[in-house]
């Protein structure tokens, strides 16, 4: 850890990302910005016009590209230089200025899925004959599936002309705890002061010093404790959006009106809680070994995090990482390693912490850039794990961007975590193999089984809670900050069993989740951590023939974007997600490593 959070102007501009190859420079962004303005009102001519021909409809379709693109780069931009320092009034105003274009845009466009849908059809069938319209038909046939959930062109345009309003509560929350929340320091046992922040609250869980731990721990949530009420206030009025848009759209959930967009059935998220749930005796006994070898009579709730064996002496500064992960995604091929290595090296990155930066790691970008990895990079082996991870987003993003027209390069949420987690698992199996003594192998499955149990079991919790709350706020329950610790508690006490203390303070941990603001979410997680566990073993088979294959698949899989439904891709990779058997093949492969930890 260290003793200070610099500031932006005191980071080397090497360990920042390249932003100026979005744009060089702010007038370029605020030339952008004007241009996408003047385009809009270009709308006119094709509003009301759309099923005049297969022409018209193609136009407006090229037309749509290009402002979308445009107004895509732009905000980039300006988010990216928010993400840089929260606490930047300029960064604010730009992206405040992107986010109101793009919600006007979208008001502007909501007559097209009702216009398209108004086309009756066997015309719409006719038009989508004609050689214009070849690459569209995929996109076309995906609005004309949500025909029952598409609303009037007046109203289309009244609830995105509310898309602001609506957002403003993820961008409330962030601001509260990225810029303006500030936690106290917090002292170790020898008395040190040592400071903390969201960047690094894990870290201090992950340290040997138990002193440590429960102060950062302690600190955090009594923090969180103080705007509670603001808090809570303001994630119910985030569910209660979530289950208007649902409502309004004639779903009967938020859950079935987020998975739609995905074409995913609602039983794949009962499935997983199903799943999850009959393999708790698995965790619980990680949990028992756990409480055995930290030597005490019961686990407190900051005492997960921290490693059971001492971590191996690795080089871990940001030029180790890069060779540590170029080298574990050898069994992706050379011409993956090789654009990734390079893209690492020429900017794509954001590495070290500032003060006011954004915390926690995301991999973002749009059709014509480079992908962007955000980090606030500890040289430890999370660290270098979040690198895999982000990279295989960043790698994954690249893939479809260049393979797929724009229509199709953005693929689903359902399947953006798989690749970024095909990436740890290589990474894992890499470092077991290189191992070279018998506590390096247990320090890195008890890393596994870490990875494991915050991406399966803890991300199903996080989709249970969510769960629970949309549909409390659903029935007319009132969702107050006691009502959710109140559920959050008793999610943990289910999870974590007899072997951890489940006390007062963890109730609140479901404050500082931001993924929450983004609805139904978190599920995806586990799922994709699943599906990717099947796809790394697969890369790795003992058979190179086999192992050959089962890499060109997947790479056609990252090469897919969203042409097809995201089952669909990951059934031509290898792995139906539609059954709860990749996620018992999981979970029995979580249940065999903690045998062997046990060893």
């Amino acid at each position: 850890m260290t003793k200070t959070i610099p500031l932006r102007s005191q980071i080397d501009d090497r360990y920042k990302w390249r932003i100026d190859k979005v744009y060089p420079h702010q007038q370029a962004w605020q030339e952008a910005l004007s241009q996408a303005k003047q385009m809009l009102p270009e709308v006119k001519t094709y509003r009301g016009r759309l099923g005049e021909s297969a022409q018209m409809l193609a136009d407006f379709f090229h037309w749509e590209e290009s402002l979308s693109q445009l107004i895509e780069r732009v905000y980039l931009y300006a988010a990216m230089r928010q993400d840089e320092d929260n606490g930047n009034d300029e960064a604010q105003a730009m992206r405040n200025a992107a986010e109101a274009l793009a919600v006007e845009a979208n008001a502007q466009l909501a007559f097209v899925a009702p216009e398209i849908l108004a086309i009756p059809p066997q015309r719409l069938e006719t038009l989508l004959q004609e050689p214009q319209l070849q690459l569209y038909q995929r996109l076309i046939h995906d609005i004309t599936r949500m025909r029952e959930h598409t609303l009037s062109p007046e109203q289309e345009a009244l609830l995105a002309g509310a898309g602001e309003m609506a957002g403003s509560f993820d961008t409330i929350y962030s601001m509260l705890t990225d810029a303006d929340l500030e936690f106290p320091a917090v002292r170790d046992s020898h008395g040190e002061e040592r400071p903390l922040s969201s960047g690094n609250y894990i870290l201090c869980l992950e340290s040997p010093d138990r002193t440590l731990r429960r102060s950062a721990y302690q600190a955090m949530y009594q923090t969180y404790g103080r705007y509670a009420n603001t808090i809570a206030a303001t994630f119910s009025a985030s569910v209660k959006k979530d289950n208007f848009y649902a409502k309004s759209r004639g779903y009967q959930s938020a859950l079935a009106a987020s998975l739609d967009g995905d074409n995913i059935p609602t039983e794949v998220y009962h499935n997983l809680i199903k799943t999850v749930r009959s393999y708790l005796g698995s965790l619980q006994q990680y949990l028992e070994i756990r409480r055995s070898r930290l030597q005490l009579p019961q686990l407190a709730m900051y005492d997960l995090y921290v490693p059971l064996y001492p971590e191996p002496k690795l080089q871990l500064g940001w030029e180790q990482a890069k060779q540590i992960v170029t080298a574990a995604l050898a069994p992706l091929g050379e011409d993956y390693t090789r654009e990734f290595r390079a893209g690492i090296d020429s900017g794509w990155v954001d590495v070290y912490e500032n003060k006011g930066k954004t915390s926690g790691a995301y991999s973002s970008g749009v059709y014509g850039t480079d992908p962007y990895i955000l980090m606030n990079y500890q040289e430890n082996l999370n660290g270098v794990f979040t690198l895999a991870h982000e990279g295989g987003h960043s790698m994954h993003s690249l893939y479809s961007r260049r393979h797929q027209p724009y229509a199709y390069s953005d693929y689903r949420i359902f399947v953006a975590e798989v690749a970024s987690t095909v990436n740890e698992n290589l990474l894992i199996e890499y470092l077991l193999k290189n191992a070279e003594t018998k506590d390096e192998i247990h320090y890195l499955l008890n890393h596994y089984l870490e990875q494991f149990r915050t991406t399966v079991f803890r991300q199903t919790m996080f989709a249970e809670f969510e769960l629970q709350v949309h549909q409390l706020a659903q029935q007319g329950e009132p969702l107050t900050a006691q009502s959710m610790n109140e559920i959050y508690r008793r999610l943990n006490c289910d999870y974590f069993g007899e072997a951890v203390a489940v006390d007062e303070l963890i109730a609140r941990e479901w404050m500082r989740i931001p993924h929450f603001y983004r609805a139904y979410y978190v599920y995806k997680y586990a799922t994709g951590f699943c599906a990717a566990s099947a796809l790394a073993l697969g890369m790795l088979d003992e058979d190179t023939a086999k192992a050959k294959a089962n890499q060109q698949r997947y790479l056609q899989f990252l090469s897919a974007g969203s042409s097809k439904d995201p089952i669909d891709l990951l059934r031509d990779a290898g792995v139906d997600m539609a059954t709860p058997q990749p996620i018992a093949q999981a979970l029995e492969l979580f249940g065999s490593m903690v045998a062997a930890l046990s060893e």
